[in-house]
């Protein structure tokens, strides 16, 4: 968890933001339109370096109307290198379902002393992998992972908070 609740999470809109602001921020998005329904995504997107960095987004969609982004760059000291993409995917996969089991915590605890009439549905997990491309013989891997963490894991083209929000800041 060190990882998320250190540091900034950045949205264009708020600039930089803690675990905590970036969650009341999702709460006050939510308030100004309560009566829609909303889902939250993780997604998480690295650079092709051998010393990449990991933008991870979380993605609060107004279903049918929008929403917002708070994304948080992962970085790794000198020492530790990923030499293929199959690492750098798993690496994706393992820190956006890190990602969700923090929020699934944090917002689980909100969630009593949030105003009721909020209606959010909770977390689907976007997998920079897909049936196109060099990730099609790791979607079972990567899919069981996000299965297996208690989340329902999305791959392209529909991966949207992985493939083109984090790709976007890699």
């Amino acid at each position: 968890m060190a990882r998320f609740d250190e540091g900034y999470f950045y949205n264009p809109t708020k600039g930089n933001l803690t675990l905590d602001g970036t969650l009341e921020e999702m709460m006050n998005y939510m308030l100004e339109k309560p009566d829609i329904n909303y889902e939250i995504v993780v997604g998480c997107d690295s650079s092709s370096d051998e010393e990449p960095h990991f933008p991870a987004a979380i993605v609060i969609l107004r279903k049918g109307a929008g929403g917002r982004f708070f994304l948080k760059k992962i970085t790794y000291s000198k020492e530790r290198k990923f030499y293929n993409f199959r690492q750098r995917i798993l690496e994706e996969t393992l820190l956006s379902c890190e990602l969700a089991l923090v929020l699934k915590e944090m917002l689980e605890k909100k969630r009593t002393v949030w105003p009721k009439n909020l209606k959010w549905k909770f977390i689907n997990i976007h997998a920079d992998v897909g049936e196109r491309g060099s990730t099609k013989e790791m979607i079972k891997e990567v899919t069981g992972l996000i299965r297996g963490s208690g989340f329902i894991p999305i791959i392209k083209p529909f991966s949207f908070a992985a493939s083109a929000i984090s790709d976007r800041y890699t």
